[in-house]
Parts: C-alpha cells; structure tokens; sequence
C-alpha cells in the first residue's frame, strides 16, 4: 500500500469521505489472525460490489478511556495499527475518537448516525464478539438484525483457532509476557514489532564492544524481561538489520527504568533521533545479573551467536506494514 491509504477522522469534511464503503469494525489491537479474518471478509464483500473497504477503529482504546489509570498493554499503539491496517488489502482507515460523548452514544445511534448517515456502508464485517455503544448494547446479532432494513450486508466472523485455542489481543499479550514468541508470531501472523526514538543512554554497551541503539518503551508494555533476537527497520531504509536486543532493568548495573537496548550487527553509524521499528524474533534467555563484566561480555557474545542463528532460520521475517501519511 502506498501513501494514498486514507485516514478518515472525526473531523474529515463530509466531501472527503467515500460513501458507500464496506467497512470491518473492531479495535484491532495487534491486527491478529482474527482481525484479519474480519478485514478480509469486508475487503471480499466490497469487490464483489466494487465498493471501497475500510477500517472503523477507535482511539484511545476504549480500555484506556474508562480506566485510565490502570496499565494497558496495548499491543499495536495507534500509529503501528494503521501500519498494519494498510498492509492487508485495505482501502482506508475510520479513527473514531473514543471521548465521553461517544462512550454515551447508544447503539442504535451509532448505527444510523455514523454508520449509515456519515459514512453510507453497504456492508459491515464485524467478530463474533465485539461490542459496540452505550453500555456495550451494540452487537453482531443487533447489526445482523437491523440489517434487512438498513439495507446492508452483515458479516459475522467466528472466533479463529491455533492450535484448539481462540486467538486475542489478549491470548497474544499473555504469550508475550512469558516470553512465547512463536506463540505470538503465529497468532499476529508476523512477529510483533515495537517503535521508538532512539535515546542517548548510559554507553555502557559501547564501552563494552556492543553499541547499542535505545529506546524508552511505554511503562505499560508488559514483554518479558529478557534477551531476544531481533530484526529492526529504519525510515526510508528497505533493508532489514539483523541485531540482538535486551529489555529489561540492567541488573549488574543499575536495575533501573526498563530500557530496550538492540545492538545491530554489521552497522556502522549514528541512530539518535531515528525511529526504529524492532521486531522480536525470538525469545533467547532470560535477563541475568553478572558478578563481572568479564562474564557480561562472554555472556553478550553468546547471545549474538545465537541470535545470528534464530535469525537465519527466520529470513525475512518482518512485520507487513503499509505506509500512512
């Protein structure tokens, strides 16, 4: 997908907005097996019908809104989302501002106003158990129930199995916090992938031979502390630099913040300021205190060694992203 994926908004100019769409509504935190499985029910629906398909999706997380001061682990932040939104077919995105106002809109409001009167859906996708409006009132078998008078398609998805397990945002969450990656890769489809700034930190690593490019995750990502191989993308950069990476608090030296330290092999260069995308390829150990740096260093090259050998049984391994503006 190129720059053209549009992002429709609260704000978007009625003239701006393409009617007649087939739409999939969801969260879609992570884009998962599930969400993509909705995605491409209504992306199947508007081709039929020659209509766009777009994505309905609300920001901030509902979760977040009513319980604010509760840690959300949030697996795709929003910008990561429509990243990944605009890899699967897609031909735009409805970011929906989740506020007081449209927490208190009832279903059926939601419904005509949004759905039928703002955007003018000819067909919704929709899982088998997402809830929508006040009071969650909103559901599938409500939408499949209005549908003969509204005039649309309704699609109802079934929740979608791995290995005789549903697949969630919240089953792919547990998996990352015990540090099951290939759980989490199957069910996301692509392994799981995190962005950030690269901040100046300690230069421990660089005084140690291993230079490290670091970033400050949110407080509420819950990944297991550990050592993990890892492939990282740069803006602009086609090519994929392989790397191992720690998270986690430092034990032999400070057990401080969380931190995200990746050390990328065969790269010469600066990366403050950059944005990187990291991909968590596979889980190698868990974080260790060390009585000597003598043993760190040991420890950190066996760590690249077996990083450079998870990474080769995964070319090309890398999250599906699309460009947004």
């Amino acid at each position: 997908m190129t720059s053209s994926f549009p992002i429709i908004r609260d704000t978007t100019p009625a003239s701006a907005i393409p009617k007649g769409a087939v739409v999939a509504l969801g969260n879609f935190d992570g884009v998962h097996l599930g969400h993509r499985a909705v995605i491409g029910s209504a992306v199947e629906m508007a081709r039929k019908i020659g209509a766009p398909a777009l994505a309905i999706t609300f920001e901030p997380h509902p979760r977040s809104f009513f319980n604010p001061a509760a840690a959300h682990f949030r697996l795709t932040d929003e910008r990561a989302k429509l990243r990944l939104l605009a890899a699967t077919g897609l031909d735009g995105a409805v970011v929906l501002d989740f506020d007081a106002a449209r927490a208190g809109t009832t279903a059926h409001d939601f419904i005509n106003h949004e759905l039928i009167g703002r955007l003018g859906i000819r067909g919704i996708s929709i899982g088998y158990n997402f809830h929508f409006g006040k009071g969650r009132g909103g559901s599938p078998a409500l939408l499949a129930a209005e549908a003969p008078k509204l005039g649309i398609e309704v699609h109802i998805q079934t929740h979608i199995d791995l290995l005789g397990q549903p697949v969630s945002s919240s089953a792919i969450r547990a998996a990352l916090a015990e540090g099951r990656l290939d759980a989490a890769t199957a069910m996301l489809d692509g392994p799981w992938f995190v962005s950030g700034e690269v901040i100046h930190g300690e230069k421990r690593g660089r005084g140690l031979g291993f230079p490290t490019a670091n970033i400050r995750l949110p407080d509420s990502i819950a990944l297991r502390h550990g050592i993990y191989a890892v492939r990282v993308g740069r803006p602009g950069d086609a090519r994929r630099y392989d790397g191992v990476a720690s998270f986690g608090r430092r034990p032999t030296f400070d057990n401080g913040a969380p931190l995200l330290e990746t050390f990328l092999f065969d790269f010469n260069g600066d990366l403050y300021g950059e944005t990187l995308d990291v991909a968590f390829i596979a889980f190698l150990r868990d974080e260790l205190k060390f009585d000597q740096v003598e043993a760190l260093v040991q420890q950190m090259d066996a760590d690249s060694t077996a990083a450079r050998t998870a990474l080769a049984a995964a070319p090309g391994a890398f999250p599906k992203l699309g460009e947004i503006a």
